[in-house]
């Protein structure tokens, strides 16, 4: 009683969320009379982690494009290749939403990056302004289950540390998120399109002079994806290698060919994105110390017993577990809730036969959903700031998204064939 009225006050007093995990684990362990020492030594295992690697490398590289132009000739290639289309606009709007989250890993920085590129444009395109702002909320969060998601990579990671029967390599898991983030886009995509031509919003005719300029513009840009897609799922090169490629390149690419980042200001962008990787690390460390305590008092195994006498069946449970996860995605971001959910509820879900590759992709399609489920959804907050709308003009705007996006959820979870195939074809 006396450790969760500490934990409490904590909240209260608004310390650090790693403070509380701590905290947390010490008063465990102290209870049990085991030595503290033993939380160092989890803290340490995340050195033994080879994969972890990628974390750093691939979120300085994407805050390097972030910095660069490549957002915008990443919107001015998509919208030669698509914009003949109905709805041409919202579907480049789309795409390039999505790949340059699962660049950066932020999908707050990509309604304030792209954002700033789209609005205006399809403002002008005859868009209503609801739909405007609807789209570049919802689509901020899309990148997620594309490689090479730094959610991805932490979630298999914290499933690595749980000695589980069935493995979770983070090569399977970017081949798994595949097809339910193709699902996601193109019913996204599908909408728009449909919208577009109930609000006749003209089309532009194909112009095969602007799409040779804008592949001219973004030809050291378009190599990178391919690179990371190919080399990854044919083994060539591990997660953690291409990682590394990933920054020698854009580094090249960015500083010394094209010269849009000045070389003083890598500094500063090396601090910017270790400062969000160091907070990833340390609540992932002591998470881990947590999570140790936890299997060794067997509370996941106990709170799978409780959840069992009342939910028999596995369908009533991945709905809960749906709705849980939606009302999480609204008040937790995607990192802090994987180190602490996961360790709790992956265990339940093995439990009831769900495979944690699916598991992990059913966690990450309801994150994306909650960064803009109102009330609280946190990428509401930042598209309010950046487009200088009242938050209950953006609730309205993002309902439809809201729910195209939920049918998909419902569809990844209720048939995992969506999310198997590709690793059944590979022979997981």
């Amino acid at each position: 009683m006396a450790a969760a009225i500490i934990l409490i006050l904590l909240v209260i007093l608004g310390a650090p969320l790693f403070a509380i995990i701590a905290t947390s684990a010490l008063i465990g362990f102290h209870g049990d009379e085991i030595d503290l020492s033993v939380i160092a030594i989890e803290i340490y295992r995340i050195v033994d982690t080879p994969v972890l690697l990628a974390i750093p490398l691939f979120t300085f590289a994407g805050y390097v494009l972030g910095e660069s132009k490549a957002s915008e000739r990443l919107v001015r290639l998509t919208d030669a290749l698509l914009g003949w289309m109905p709805g041409g606009l919202a579907v480049v709007s789309l795409l390039a939403c999505a790949f340059f989250t699962a660049l950066t890993g932020a999908s707050g920085a990509t309604i304030i990056a792209l954002g700033a590129i789209l609005y205006p444009a399809m403002k002008q395109a005859g868009y209503t302004e609801r739909f405007n702002l609807g789209l570049i909320t919802s689509s901020g969060s899309l990148g997620l289950l594309f490689p090479p998601s730094i959610a991805l990579i932490l979630y298999g990671v914290i499933a690595q540390q749980m000695d589980l029967e069935e493995s979770v390599a983070i090569d399977d898991l970017f081949i798994a998120g595949l097809l339910p983030g193709i699902l996601m886009l193109a019913l996204l995509i599908a909408w728009s399109m449909y919208k577009s031509v109930g609000d006749r919003i003209p089309t532009t005719e194909f112009d095969a002079g602007k799409l040779v300029s804008a592949l001219r513009e973004s030809v050291w840009e378009i190599p990178l994806p391919i690179i990371m897609i190919v080399g990854i799922y044919t083994g060539y090169i591990a997660v953690s290698e291409a990682a590394a490629v990933a920054v020698l390149y854009v580094l090249i690419v960015d500083v010394v060919i094209l010269r849009e980042i000045k070389i003083r200001q890598l500094p500063s962008i090396m601090r910017d994105s270790m400062v969000l990787v160091g907070g990833v690390l340390i609540i992932l460390g002591v998470s881990l110390a947590s999570t140790n305590y936890m299997i060794d008092a067997e509370i996941p195994s106990k709170l799978f017993e409780f959840i069992r006498e009342h939910i028999d069946s596995k369908l009533t449970f991945l709905m809960l577990l749906n709705i849980f996860l939606l009302l999480l995605g609204m008040t937790l971001d995607v990192f802090s809730a994987l180190v602490i959910i996961v360790p709790l509820t992956l265990p339940i879900a093995v439990g009831y036969g769900i495979h944690p590759i699916h598991f992990g992709i059913i966690f990450l399609a309801n994150m994306q959903i909650g960064y803009f489920t109102p009330p609280v959804g946190m990428n509401l907050f930042i598209a309010s700031y950046r487009f200088n709308k009242p938050v209950t003009e953006l609730y309205y705007a993002t309902i439809p998204f809201m729910l195209i996006l939920f049918i998909a959820v419902l569809i990844i979870t209720y048939w995992p064939a969506l999310t198997m195939t590709l690793l059944d074809l590979r022979g997981i």
